[in-house]
């Protein structure tokens, strides 16, 4: 079976950063500056978001993690440059560590103004920053049992991207509390298994039909197919405070989709667990980050979270080569060693007892490899 093409397995990166005042380390509208300065080179790969303290950008679709990787780089450099010569810093971090949502402006625009409508308070405050990752499908309904399988590693995963544990200057004990302020919203979480594509379909037509929503886009789960595109994307992650951080898991869920593939070329599969299990790992993952435990459910015992990351390395291995991405994967040792996001944040308050040491410090690692 050494035939199996991973060619259409093209990656495309969203992230989602903050501006920064740099006097008061507070989060600021930009006034939408940067998108519009952004857009004249960078086109449509930098876009406004809903609250106009936030700018998000999205690579072109890539071959492979070495074409994304300079995409990503290249974003963050345009970016931080744009902001600077506004006056303005940007900086990665799944929330700021003491802004309040209540003196964000909501930007203008009738998709954001139908879900501020819709969603009243949850939604003016989810003033949360995050990293999507689309991996490419041949087709859909490969796209979906994918989909299916890949739920079980999301808290591993996850647990690596972990970058905000503070929240309106308080700590929050977790390592992702993104996660929890996002949970205010509809149709979020872990997916439910779908038996096959038309499956999904079809509870994606009811909820249209029901006024529940106006179109799959308003499904924000923690991975879904995408609604328009042959991409299974990957949504539960913060966005990672480095370059290199954001590659490493964009490498990670790349693998995964192939290895699936893989297995299912040789009429094999994983196990599919169910959501209210797969759920108890993402808590665990968002409250403790790499230093905790996760559940081995085949096993049924509990197991530290870097060995059981350690074993996804193992499982996904054979593909790493062929999808030339083995390189990058090997940074998660160096996650490992150093920290996530979450624990390097942690590191500095601990260290300053400065909430603005630490907004400095996110500033300073935004163009780190």
């Amino acid at each position: 079976m050494g035939n199996v093409s991973y060619k259409h397995f093209t990656l495309g990166v969203e992230e989602e950063y903050m501006v920064i005042d740099p006097e008061t380390r507070e989060l600021r509208s930009h006034e939408q500056k940067i998108v519009l300065l952004g857009q004249e080179t960078l086109k449509d790969k930098v876009k406004a978001e809903m609250h106009q303290a936030v700018v998000e950008v999205g690579t072109d679709i890539c071959k492979n993690i070495d074409e994304a990787f300079e995409d990503v780089a290249s974003l963050r450099g345009n970016i931080a440059q744009i902001a600077g010569d506004l006056g303005l810093w940007v900086g990665a971090s799944g929330t700021h560590p003491f802004s309040h949502w209540e003196n964000q402006l909501i930007t203008d625009h009738i998709r954001y103004n139908q879900i501020v409508n819709e969603l009243q308070e949850a939604a003016r405050s989810n003033l949360i920053f995050g990293l999507h990752v689309h991996v490419g499908m041949e087709d859909r309904k490969m796209a979906i049992h994918i989909a299916n399988t890949a739920r079980y590693f999301l808290p591993h995963v996850y647990a690596l991207s972990t970058n905000s544990p503070f929240w309106e200057s308080r700590e929050t004990g977790y390592k992702s509390f993104r996660t929890k302020v996002f949970d205010k919203f509809p149709r979020t979480g872990i997916p439910d298994y779908f038996e096959s594509f038309e499956a999904y379909e079809n509870y994606v037509n009811l909820l249209i039909k029901t006024n529940c929503i106006d179109n799959a886009k308003k499904i924000w789960w923690d991975l879904r197919v995408h609604p328009f595109f042959n991409t299974v994307e990957f949504r539960i992650c913060d966005v990672p405070m480095t370059i290199m951080e954001t590659m490493t898991i964009t490498a990670l869920f790349q693998a995964i989709c192939a290895k699936i593939y893989k297995l299912r070329n040789q009429n094999l599969n994983f196990m599919i667990y169910q959501r209210s299990l797969i759920n108890e790992n993402k808590w665990r993952a968002g409250r403790y980050g790499i230093d905790g435990k996760l559940i081995d459910f085949g096993k049924e015992i509990e197991v530290d979270t870097k060995a059981l990351i350690y074993e996804l390395l193992d499982f996904v291995d054979d593909v790493l080569d062929e999808l030339g991405s083995r390189h990058v994967i090997e940074h998660i040792t160096k996650i490992f060693e150093m920290g996530t996001g979450a624990d390097r944040q942690l590191k500095v308050y601990r260290e300053t007892g400065s909430l603005v040491s630490v907004v400095d410090y996110i500033h300073d690692q935004f163009l780190s490899v």
